[in-house]
C-alpha cells in the first residue's frame, strides 16, 4: 500500500465515484477549456450524423451529449486516472465499414450496436483473463504499424475524396487555414521550439483545436464560406426522439452476420486501444515523479472492465462506436502538466480530470448560442479531427519499422485495410507480415510496465 494518500470517493466493487464539488475542487483552466475545446470537439461528428444517419441536428446533439456523458463517467463514476476519449484512430475505418457497408440509417446503426457489443464482450473478455497485454505482445510490430497506417490512409482518403464535396470542398478556406494551423501548433518542430523558449504560444498551444477553430470562425464569414445564425435560449436535447431512431431497443438488434462482420474492426480498435492506455500510464508514471504526495491507482483490469460497461451501454442506448475510448492523449498530457506543477496549481489528478469533463461538457449541450454559433463550424471540426488523426497515426507507423521491407509491408497493408473489407485487409497484412518480413514481434512492446514504482501506484483488486 502507498504512503501517498489517494483522493477518497465512495468505492463501488473496482470503481471509485468521486462527487464533483464534494470529492473534486473546481479547476478553472480545466473548466475553461473543457466548456470550449470539448464543444469544438466531442460534436464533430454532428454532420456525419445529419448526412448518413438520418438525424435531425438536435437529435445529434442529444446523442452527442450521451457520448459525452459517458465519456465523463469513466473519470467521475469509474475513478479511472485518464482523460477519456474516442479511439480516433479506428473512426476512419468503422465510417468506411458502416457508411460503405450500408444503405439505410436503420441498418447502419445496427451496424454500430454490433461493433459496441462485440468491442465490449471482447474486452471484458481479455481484460478478466489477462490475455490483453500477451495479446498485444504476440502481435508482429509490421502488423501492428500496418494497422495504424491503414486508418491514416483511411482518415485522409474521407477528407480529401469520400466527403470532400460534403465537407471540405464547401468551406476550403476555412477548413484549410484551421488544419494548417493546428497541424503547426500540434506537430511542427520549430513551434515546439518556440513554444519551448515563449510562454504565449505554449499557452496558445496548450488550447488544443481551439485556435484554429477560432481562426476558422473569424476568416470563414469574411470568405463568404461560413454565416453564423445565433439563437439565444436554451435548447433540451430531444433524447426520446434520437433514442427512437437508433436505439437497438426501438429499431431492432443486429443480425448474426453483422455481429460476425464486426469482429476484424473490433480487434483493430482494441490494438489501437491498448496503445492509448499504454500511453496513458507513462504519461501518469512521468507525473508521479513530481507529485510525492497523491497516490493515482493505475489499474488495467478496471480499465477494461470500465470500458466494456460504457460500450455495452453505449451499444444499447445511442450506438456510435468508436466514441468510448480510454484515454484522450493531447488533454490527458495537458492536465497531467499542470498537475506536474504542484498542489497550489491543481491539488488532485481527478480534480482536474473532473473540472475538464463533467463541469464542462454538460453545459455546452443546452446552451443554444453556443450551439448555433458552432454549427456552421461543424464540418471543419470533423475535417480537421480526420486531418490531425491521418496525420499522426501516418508518423507513428512510419517509425515503427525497422528495415526497407518492413516499411513497404506497413504501407501495402495500410492500402488493404484503407480499400477493402476489414478481414481482408487483416488476412492481406497477416499473410504480407509472414511472407515478406516474418513474425517480427517485440518481446517488450510495453516499456516499464514492470517498473519498480508500480507496486506504489497499481492496485490489486
Amino acid at each position: 500500500m502507498s504512503e501517498r494518500p489517494e483522493l477518497p470517493g465512495w468505492r463501488w466493487g473496482p470503481f471509485t465515484f468521486r462527487l464533483p464539488f464534494y470529492h473534486t475542487r473546481l479547476c478553472w483552466p480545466e473548466f475553461l477549456q473543457g466548456l470550449f475545446v470539448s464543444a469544438a470537439t466531442g460534436m464533430a461528428l454532428i454532420p456525419v450524423m445529419t448526412a448518413f444517419f438520418g438525424l435531425s441536428f438536435e437529435e445529434a446533439v442529444a446523442l452527442s451529449m450521451i457520448h459525452a456523458s459517458l465519456i465523463a463517467s469513466a473519470v467521475i463514476v469509474f475513478g479511472e486516472p485518464y482523460a477519456g476519449g474516442w479511439i480516433t484512430p479506428a473512426l476512419p475505418l468503422i465510417l468506411a465499414f458502416v457508411i460503405g457497408g450500408y444503405e439505410d440509417p436503420v441498418s447502419r446503426f445496427q451496424a454500430m450496436t454490433a461493433l459496441s457489443l462485440v468491442f465490449a464482450g471482447l474486452v471484458l473478455v481479455l481484460g478478466v483473463t489477462g490475455l490483453g497485454r500477451r495479446f498485444v505482445v504476440w502481435l508482429p510490430d509490421t502488423l501492428k504499424a500496418g494497422i495504424i497506417l491503414g486508418a491514416a490512409i483511411a482518415a485522409l482518403k474521407r477528407v480529401f475524396v469520400d466527403d470532400a464535396e460534403r465537407f471540405l470542398l464547401e468551406q476550403p478556406i476555412a477548413t484549410g487555414l484551421a488544419c494548417a494551423i493546428c497541424l503547426i501548433f500540434t506537430f511542427s518542430v520549430p513551434m515546439q521550439k518556440l513554444k519551448e523558449r515563449n510562454r504565449f504560444f505554449f499557452m496558445l498551444g496548450a488550447l488544443g483545436l481551439l485556435p484554429g477553430f477560432l481562426v476558422a470562425a473569424v476568416v470563414g464569414p469574411l470568405a463568404g464560406e461560413v454565416s453564423f445564425d445565433i439563437q439565444w435560449g436554451i435548447l433540451v436535447p430531444p433524447v426520446g426522439d434520437a433514442l427512437a431512431k437508433v436505439s437497438p431497443l426501438m429499431i431492432g438488434w443486429p443480425s448474426q452476420e453483422m455481429l460476425i462482420q464486426s469482429v476484424p474492426l473490433a480487434l483493430i480498435a482494441y490494438i489501437i486501444l491498448f496503445g492509448d492506455l499504454v500511453t496513458g500510464n507513462e504519461v501518469l508514471r512521468d507525473g508521479l515523479h513530481a507529485r510525492r504526495d497523491e497516490h493515482v491507482d493505475i489499474n488495467l483490469n478496471r480499465s477494461h472492465f470500465s470500458l466494456a460497461i460504457r460500450n455495452a451501454i453505449m451499444a444499447i442506448v445511442a450506438p456510435f462506436f468508436p466514441t468510448q475510448g480510454a484515454v484522450w492523449t493531447g488533454v490527458h498530457v495537458i492536465v497531467v502538466q499542470r498537475w506536474k506543477q504542484g498542489p497550489k496549481a491543481m491539488g488532485s489528478l481527478h480534480s482536474g480530470l473532473a473540472s475538464y469533463y463533467l463541469m464542462g461538457l454538460p453545459f455546452i449541450f443546452f446552451l443554444l448560442p453556443l450551439l448555433t454559433g458552432l454549427k456552421p463550424l461543424l464540418g471543419v471540426a470533423l475535417s480537421l479531427t480526420l486531418v490531425l488523426t491521418g496525420f499522426a497515426c501516418a508518423y507513428i507507423a512510419m517509425a515503427i519499422p525497422r528495415d526497407n521491407a518492413s516499411r513497404g509491408t506497413v504501407v501495402l497493408i495500410g492500402a488493404a485495410l484503407a480499400f477493402f473489407e476489414p478481414w481482408m485487409g487483416l488476412l492481406i497484412g497477416v499473410v504480407a507480415t509472414i511472407a515478406l518480413v516474418g513474425w517480427d514481434r517485440n518481446p517488450d512492446p510495453i516499456p516499464h510496465d514492470e517498473r519498480e514504482e508500480e507496486p506504489a501506484t497499481v492496485s490489486q483488486n
